[in-house]
């Protein structure tokens, strides 16, 4: 029986155990595993959820019981110091000698501290182990700010958890721009005002002299002469391989570190492996996990005699959600392919930006860096890494297919496509787990092929994958939330009404597993919101950061406030009072398109008394900031136009009273047109009503927004009543059923049988369930309340509208130009 012994206990020596048991028996081969840290081994992909739960336990990889189960000696808080080649031993540095076959050297590696004057003082910490983050914890309790050496991934997170933990933040990068090496100028730019808006400082081109303090740090000196007052530092400046095991023994290692390997992953002695982070192959250490499992499982297959997988090397394509936003890169992504053509699309308005090389002769897709929106950052990899053709108009890879073959389907990936490069999982592994296995659950698909258990990112596809498998195969499809749910949207919505529960903690823990995610986290809130219309703020820590503050952020940091104004009508007393508190607070105002008036560049500590104000004036919460009812547009009607067949304005204002504060799958926009003429535009809007000689024409799923999409006809020549009973039924219809952020256009255009089948519901109540939608509606209606009032009268919430958690102090990162008698704020750069 071979003995194989692995020095290091992180992921990958994990995985490497994982894949060997998968193929040996503890009766084949026995392992046995040093851990240096008094753990087992724990996810250091998202270290920093830790700060969230401070949970170390739903980190790990798996319990120390699997070892026990799978025959496998765990050691922990062992540090091997030494290894004897000839003798074929290790030693730790209590004393103890283990005796090996085969030794694996999964040593990972440590947090790499710049040589700087000062750097030993208190007050100074690196971002690498759950040790590392208790210490962070203990300390930020103690001081008020709080800075991050290093720019890249890893900085940029450990800049959101000071943020967290109440601490003003600063990042401070040495090169010219954020991830230097996974984005572009303009890429990283984006990037950077969606970090500043977070209220966290950015400073680039920063090179750190020394640090200063008595016995702790208190200032931060750089080489360009300028300084830096801080309490607290974290350094996040790269990695370092943990080789310094090679000394002991005279292993190779690299110029720049780590052990140096061949295909097989066999260091200069060849009973000696080294993987993950530890390996140096062809001058090369990755950082990434998918590259470790890679290597993990070529020792494996050396190791049990099958001895033909090697490793070649890895893509360094990555994504994540990083500090809630959405990046990633892949391929060539910066279009340093010489005669590489970009295309590049960017909107400051909602933070997005997309960028695609193409190969001189446009035939092929090179790589990209996405930005703020990475939903097609899998297939985008898919067509990078398979070489498949580019569509006709290549800029529909990023902007949406505009006609006839516009882009690239799930179809089109060859079998051998590689969707899971963690756990090397191919596009024909999970088809066949499906046909051949007849496997037809994703939880179960996953579990299986491995697909999508690793960093996360190929999750969308996996299930992309199994939709399509199943639709070919003619079976129905039923789409999951998300990983953490094995239950559609509808399904979730049923039973929250039905079980009667009102959080997400209660939801996850009855029905679901994990911690939750970006994905399930909100739309379970918008759930909660659209079922019970409880005050939102009651799921704040799930929402993101315009639900959460009640308000619209916008560029620069500031917030918007927008005042309900029914219909667009508004008396001059009330024009006079959004007058006076837009002059008394400075606030940018303009009309919007919904017929109201924005005022922008609120601080966030001033909104509670810019609310109150509005409030004591007769004003409500305009609901701008939500996933909820907009605004019911309308014309004047025949009050005033000698066109009008009906009050159009009345019969708006009475709409728009009646959905206020409605939560839905995405916003709700409507309008009410008083004749044929059309000046309220409802065709365009998610509901629309046009006035005829006998009544009102109802209009539904339109869309005026990046995809124009006009309404659809759904009854004709309704009173006012009917066309309310309509309007019940359908929005609470399209609550029910529509897939998260899908506005009424896209529901629409999914649902089988289409504006045929939405009538015979609505009007035809073909389901026998119109009564029972007419029923909830009124229950949402019944519940309304107004947000803002609900947030300044209750000290707690009001409360949690400060900048800083222990002062009532503005945000002195704010900063505005003059703009036209008013202001707007300081161009990003």
């Amino acid at each position: 029986m071979k003995k194989v012994l692995v020095i290091g206990n992180g992921m990958v020596g994990y995985k490497f155990c994982e894949k060997l048991r998968a193929k040996a028996s503890g009766e084949e081969i026995s392992v046995v595993v040093y851990g240096e840290e008094p753990i087992p081994a724990y996810d250091r992909v998202h270290l920093s959820e830790f700060f969230e739960n401070q949970s170390a336990e739903k980190l790990y990889m798996a319990p120390r019981s699997w070892y026990e189960e799978n025959g496998i000696a765990l050691k922990t808080s062992q540090l091997v110091t030494k290894i004897d080649r000839s003798a074929q031993y290790i030693e730790t540095h209590t004393g103890e000698r283990e005796h090996y076959d085969y030794l694996i050297l999964a040593t990972g590696s440590s947090a790499m501290v710049p040589p700087i004057k000062g750097v030993d003082k208190k007050g100074v910490f690196v971002y690498r182990t759950i040790e590392d983050l208790e210490h962070i914890i203990a300390y930020a309790q103690h001081v008020k700010r709080g800075a991050v050496l290093g720019g890249g991934l890893l900085g940029l997170e450990a800049a959101k958890a000071l943020i967290d933990l109440n601490l003003e933040a600063q990042v401070i990068e040495f090169a010219p721009r954020l991830m230097p090496r996974q984005l572009d100028d303009a890429g990283s730019n984006m990037l950077k005002s969606k970090i500043e808006a977070l209220g966290i400082e950015i400073l680039t081109n920063k090179s750190t002299k020394e640090i200063h303090g008595n016995g702790k740090l208190d200032k931060l000196e750089f080489s360009d002469g300028s300084s830096l007052e801080t309490d607290m530092l974290v350094i996040s400046c790269g990695i370092v391989s943990r080789d310094e095991l090679a000394k002991t023994c005279d292993l190779e290692t690299g110029p720049r570190g780590g052990f140096v390997v061949n295909d097989h992953m066999q260091t200069n002695d060849p009973n000696i492996f080294a993987i993950g982070e530890a390996a140096n192959y062809k001058g090369m250490v990755y950082g990434l996990v998918a590259p470790g499992y890679d290597m993990a499982e070529t020792v494996v297959d050396q190791l049990v005699g099958q001895q033909t997988k090697r490793f070649t090397g890895a893509d360094m394509s990555t994504k994540l959600k990083l500090i809630g936003v959405d990046v990633g890169s892949f391929g060539d992504a910066l279009g340093q392919t010489e005669g590489s053509i970009p295309i590049a699309f960017e909107d400051k308005n909602s933070g997005v930006y997309k960028r695609i090389n193409l190969s001189a002769d446009k035939k092929k897709l090179l790589g990209g860096v996405l930005v703020g929106d990475c939903s097609d950052y899998s297939m985008l990899l898919q067509i990078t890494q398979n070489g498949m053709a580019v569509p006709p108009n290549p800029e529909d890879l990023i902007l949406g297919a505009r006609g006839a073959g516009g882009g690239n389907a799930i179809g089109d990936l060859p079998d051998s496509a590689q969707i899971c490069s963690c756990e090397n999982v191919t596009k024909a592994a999970i088809v066949s787990a499906i046909k051949d296995d007849g496997i037809i659950d994703l939880k179960e698909i996953r579990t299986c092929t491995k697909a999508g258990t690793g960093c996360g990112a190929c999750s969308p596809m996996v299930g992309d994958i199994v939709s399509a498998t199943l639709k070919s195969m003619g079976q129905t499809v039923r789409k999951t939330l998300c990983a953490h749910f094995d239950y559609t949207r509808q399904e979730l919505y049923s039973l929250i009404k039905i079980k009667e529960i009102k959080s997400f903690n209660e939801l996850l823990d009855l029905y679901g597993s994990g911690d939750g995610c970006e994905t399930c986290k909100p739309a379970v809130a918008s759930l909660l919101a659209s079922i019970w219309n409880e005050p939102i703020l009651k799921q704040d820590t799930i929402q993101d950061t315009n639900d959460r503050f009640l308000a619209n952020i916008q560029k620069g940091g500031s917030y918007s406030v927008v005042p309900r104004v029914p219909g667009g009508e508004i008396t001059p007393d009330k024009l006079i009072v959004i007058g006076q508190v837009a002059k008394k607070y400075d606030l940018y105002t303009k009309i919007t398109g919904g017929q109201r008036i924005d005022m922008f560049g609120a601080k966030l500590n001033d909104l509670p008394k810019i609310w109150r104000e509005l409030i004591d004036a007769g004003f409500e919460s305009g609901h701008a900031y939500g996933k909820s009812l907009r605004t019911v547009k309308s014309c004047v009607g025949s009050t005033w136009c000698r066109y009008g067949l009906h009050d159009s304005v009345s019969f708006a204002i009475e709409i728009e009273n009646r959905y206020k504060g409605l939560r839905s799958p995405h916003k709700l926009k409507g309008a009410v047109s008083g004749c044929r003429r059309e000046c309220a535009e409802a065709q365009g809007k998610d509901f629309g009503l046009i006035a005829t000689e006998i009544g009102y024409n109802i209009y539904v799923c339109g869309n005026g927004g990046a995809n124009p999409q006009h309404a659809k006809l759904l009854a004709g020549d309704v009173d006012e009543k009917t066309a309310i009973k309509y309007l019940d039924r359908f929005l609470m219809f399209y609550i029910r059923t529509a897939e998260p952020l899908n506005r009424t256009a896209v529901w629409l255009n999914k649902l089988e049988g289409g504006i045929d089948y939405l009538r015979e519901v609505v009007v035809n109540d073909c389901l026998g369930i119109g009564e029972e939608l007419e029923k909830d509606m009124q229950s949402l209606i019944a519940a309304y309340h107004c947000e803002w009032r609900a947030a300044v009268e209750n000290e707690e919430m009001k409360n949690k509208f400060r900048h800083f958690a222990n002062s009532d102090a503005d945000d002195p990162n704010l900063q505005f130009v003059p703009m036209r008698e008013m202001k707007k704020p300081a161009d990003w750069d």
